[in-house]
């Protein structure tokens, strides 16, 4: 199953050489690889756009007509592209469609008979990525010469070349093939996914793959994702148990509770399992005791060495969204996305919003101290949304009160510790956009598909743990140097990566999401 359904390339810089304002067909280059790249694309049956910004049309620095002949010189030398998407316009137009907006993205979806979310964005600088996050695409960049190392480091993926790029694309649309379904009883599939709200939400796609197929779907999840695992479809039994060797504060491993566990394991019934964990864990410890419990078909990521624990022993190159990496992993189970199937994230059903609209929902809190903007921060962002004219709702867990009643201060509408997930949910489905760091209302918001500001620290890896096939805007720094750390606390001073970040660009944010919306 493909989980795109079609490529838009940015021109200038990315399928040609960049010459400033050119109406000359004489001049065109094509980018190294660019042809033999494209054929390969479209050889698989993806479909092939270009959007591009052309202000010298605007500027009249060239006509219609050499823009035509310029675009036609295109397609001689790379051959035919499905669709052409032009911005005639200036910077200071105003207008819907000049990236980084998201208005080339939608219309090229339509044009082509599929979604933003089902797009991958090709090009080489950061307006190209911009505009593709803002409209729920993919994006990878191909940096040049002219591309500035911030746009390299925000980028949800980078490559080399349109060689590199082609491959990238391919090679995700292979870790989901399709095919039919294992022949499968009426019994019991127990699927594991411990750790977080965030985690379980993601998982959520690849848990609906499961439930298609099995007879019945029990999950084992850790107390802290048990409110999500509440909110998955297909799930017939949640099985909460803390996994020491997976939570981040664990209680000493406890024989008795362990034994305890594998009795209830061994109650389900299940023929097999599929084990969820993150791209960072082991599912080992998990498999032995899954074997304890006289599971016969164990299925998991591992890159190391399962012995005799694991049936079906899976590999992910780094970079994968999560979500796609559970998929990858139902798939290799033999649980593949039936065609057409949804791959957004989804919940069993969204509650009605507990606010009126409309409103901005600002989330200051976050699982971990390191994804958590400052209050400060938080508290001066959502005064610049309220005097942008936005009503403003601050959320936050009942741990979070004190936190969310200093961020919404006289600005914005304290309801720290009023709603649980299910309702949180409600209220996030009916927001205009959410503002919230790398946490589990980050997934949720793309579970109900409200657009997000991602105040995003780059503990971890963005083209993996972003919010899923949502509009959104990246703010912070990306190339802070706790990057990667996968750190818990912030091992920097004063927490730069989002303590900088600038209320006036959130507000803008909110607004470029709100106007990219497509009609």
């Amino acid at each position: 199953m493909n989980v795109f359904d079609a490529v838009l390339l940015d021109r200038d810089g990315t399928l040609i050489e960049d010459v400033p304002y050119n109406g000359d067909p004489a001049l065109v280059r094509p980018m190294p690889g660019a042809r033999a790249a494209l054929d390969r694309l479209r050889g698989t049956g993806l479909r092939l756009g270009v959007v591009t910004n052309q202000s010298g049309l605007a500027r009249g620095r060239f006509g219609a007509e050499q823009l035509e002949l310029v675009n036609a010189r295109v397609e001689e030398l790379l051959g035919p592209f499905d669709t052409w998407q032009v911005c005639p316009h200036d910077d200071t137009d105003g207008c819907r469609c000049r990236k980084p907006r998201p208005g080339l993205v939608h219309a090229a979806a339509a044009a082509l008979g599929t979604t933003a979310e089902r797009c991958v964005l090709v090009g080489d600088i950061g307006r190209d990525m911009a505009a593709a996050l803002a409209a729920g695409a993919t994006g990878i960049l191909v940096p040049t010469a002219v591309t500035l190392p911030a746009e390299v480091a925000a980028a949800p993926a980078v490559a080399p070349d349109l060689t590199s790029a082609a491959d990238l694309i391919l090679r995700r649309d292979e870790l989901h093939p399709t095919g039919p379904h294992r022949a499968h009883t009426a019994g019991t599939v127990l699927v594991v996914r411990p750790d977080s709200v965030g985690d379980v939400l993601v998982t959520g796609p690849a848990i609906r793959t499961v439930g298609a197929a099995a007879g019945r779907v029990a999950l084992l999840c850790g107390p802290r994702g048990r409110a999500a695992a509440e909110l998955l479809p297909g799930v017939d039994e949640i099985v909460e148990w803390p996994l020491p060797w997976i939570d981040p504060a664990p209680d000493p491993v406890d024989p008795a509770a362990t034994a305890a566990l594998v009795g209830r394991l061994a109650a389900l019934g299940a023929d097999e399992a599929v084990v969820f964990t993150s791209f960072h864990q082991s599912p080992l410890p998990t498999a032995l005791l899954l074997r304890l419990a006289g599971v016969g078909r164990i299925s998991a990521i591992s890159d190391d060495y399962p012995g005799s624990l694991l049936d079906v022993r899976h590999r992910v190159p780094s970079g994968v969204p999560e979500a796609e990496r559970a998929l990858s992993l139902a798939a290799a189970a033999g649980f593949p996305p039936r065609p057409g199937a949804d791959l957004r994230l989804r919940i069993r059903e969204v509650p009605d919003a507990p606010e009126r609209g409309p409103y901005v929902v600002v989330h200051p809190g976050a699982s971990v101290p390191a994804r958590a903007c400052p209050p400060g921060v938080s508290a001066r962002i959502v005064a610049a949304l309220a005097a942008a004219g936005h009503r403003v709702l601050v959320t936050g867990s009942t741990a979070e009160k004190q936190l969310t009643a200093e961020v919404a201060g006289s600005a914005g509408v304290d309801l720290g510790g009023t709603f649980g997930l299910a309702d949180l949910a409600g209220l996030l489905a009916a927001a205009d956009c959410v503002v919230v760091g790398n946490t589990g209302p980050a997934h949720l918001a793309a579970a109900v598909g409200t657009p997000v500001v991602s105040l995003y620290a780059p503990t971890v890896p963005f083209g993996q743990w972003a919010p899923y096939r949502v509009p959104l805007v990246r703010l912070g720094d990306a190339a802070a140097h706790c990057r990667d750390s996968r750190a818990a606390v912030c091992p920097i001073g004063g927490h730069p990566c989002l303590a900088g970040v600038d209320p006036a660009a959130v507000v803008a944010a909110v607004e470029l999401l709100s106007a990219g919306r497509p009609a």
